[in-house]
């Protein structure tokens, strides 16, 4: 096995040091494209920005804003329980760095180098992690096996491993099970996804839940929430929370539908990607609409049928804005984005077919009322006007939610406990 791990890492070098000149030219491009942080550049190529602190410090990755959210309360409590301890958390996205930034400015931040040969051991020398956190399903092949080859133990926290990952990888399980190797133990969300990681050949897989399930409601301005709720006063309002690319054009059809049945309905669009909120106006503007973007200052007036709010971190007061939620991703081969979010916050909430990403989740949420799935748009519109007009279910539903919500904080407290019993033997 030792000859097969070695074999595999050097080979995986060798493609690293092939293929890095392109990779630079593709960081170069999505820098002019709003991807990247230009002045945080280097730390793609693992050149730290910061110092590294005295003494032990753990490494945690989450790939993006759903991870993180999922990762940070077990952070904040780790720092409260052993603030001896430095924390490090990396993450791929500018989203989500902000995200960080705003509700965890304690923890250090940098972006995770590319997982290249050179990246990899500049971030290694640098940061010298005593513990490894990764998160959820993104596994970098390159990172795993420069920890492993320093000895450095690593957890995997929150594991999701979906049927068609799994059937995916068992084409090559001889990669499978070197990516898997370095972990200690994997704590997966559910048992069906710990029976798939056990199915690739890992062997300490425990279920704790998932940390998703266990987030702490997302925070929001009340000020702003204020100034909001009396710009829409009296009308019936929707969300359409997180959309990608090929769902706009759902969105305005939903809005014109639902619209025709209660007159004066606003509707409030959050992208996914906020850079993304011009082209989204654009959208929503040739199909008739009358529309406003928060980005560019544009107020909610009475004649606005759709806002498109492209900020960061205001998803918590959309949420408690809107009784209803429509999951972005989800009418779309996506996989949905996280229906405990606006469930946590006693909203109703909607999704398509999709929900692949969160699956587990969403049928809790349909068995316990608290959602409704629809096969298509032209449903989605019918079921939305629907509850629209009947405020009694509509309340029911998100009742629903966030008592399933509340059940679920016993997550966070176990893989606290299984976090700092590993740091004990550090």
């Amino acid at each position: 096995m030792a000859e097969t791990v070695s074999g595999l890492e050097s080979l995986w070098r060798g493609i690293g040091h092939a293929i890095a000149p392109g990779v630079a030219l593709w960081l170069r491009r999505r820098v002019t494209q709003g991807k990247e942080d230009a002045a945080r550049l280097g730390e793609r190529a693992g050149i730290a920005s910061l110092a590294r602190p005295a003494g032990l410090l753990i490494w945690s990755h989450a790939a993006s804003v759903g991870e993180a959210m999922a990762l940070l309360p077990l952070l904040q409590r780790l720092q409260a329980a052993r603030p001896d301890i430095a924390l490090l958390i990396t993450t791929g996205t500018r989203t989500s760095a902000a995200t960080v930034a705003a509700r965890a400015p304690g923890l250090l931040h940098q972006y995770l180098p590319s997982d290249l040969p050179q990246a990899v051991d500049r971030f290694f020398a640098h940061w010298r992690p005593n513990l490894v956190l990764w998160s959820e399903s993104e596994l970098w092949p390159g990172l795993l096996a420069g920890a492993a080859r320093r000895n450095i133990p690593m957890l995997l926290l929150n594991a999701r491993m979906s049927e068609r990952s799994c059937r995916r990888w068992q084409r090559v399980p001889g990669i499978a099970r070197w990516l898997l190797a370095g972990f200690e133990t994997i704590y997966a969300q559910s048992q069906a996804d710990a029976e798939r990681y056990r199915a690739l050949g890992a062997v300490d897989v425990q279920s704790l839940g998932n940390l998703k399930l266990a987030a702490p409601p997302l925070p929001t301005d009340e000020a702003a929430l204020a100034a909001l709720q009396a710009q829409t006063a009296g009308r019936r309002l929707w969300l359409m929370a997180s959309t990608h690319p090929g769902e706009d054009e759902t969105t305005a059809a939903v809005q014109q539908a639902v619209a025709a049945r209660h007159p004066g309905l606003l509707g409030i669009v959050v992208p996914r990607h906020p850079e993304r909120g011009p082209a989204v106006a654009d959208a929503l503007r040739q199909a008739g609409l009358k529309v406003s973007r928060r980005a560019a200052g544009e107020a909610i007036t009475a004649e606005t049928d759709i806002h498109v709010a492209d900020t960061l971190g205001e998803l918590g007061l959309w949420y408690r804005l809107c009784p209803v939620a429509v999951m972005g991703g989800s009418l779309i081969d996506h996989g949905g984005q996280n229906p405990m979010e606006p469930a946590r916050l006693g909203r109703a909430v909607l999704f398509g077919p999709h929900m692949f990403n969160f699956s587990e989740i969403a049928a809790a949420l349909l068995a316990r009322g608290a959602a409704l799935q629809v096969p298509d748009a032209a449903s989605l519109g019918n079921e939305l006007a629907r509850l629209l007009g009947d405020p009694v279910a509509l309340a029911a539903m998100g009742q629903a939610g966030a008592a399933f919500a509340a059940e679920q904080n016993s997550v966070l407290d176990k893989t606290e406990q299984a976090v700092l019993q590993r740091l004990q033997k550090l």
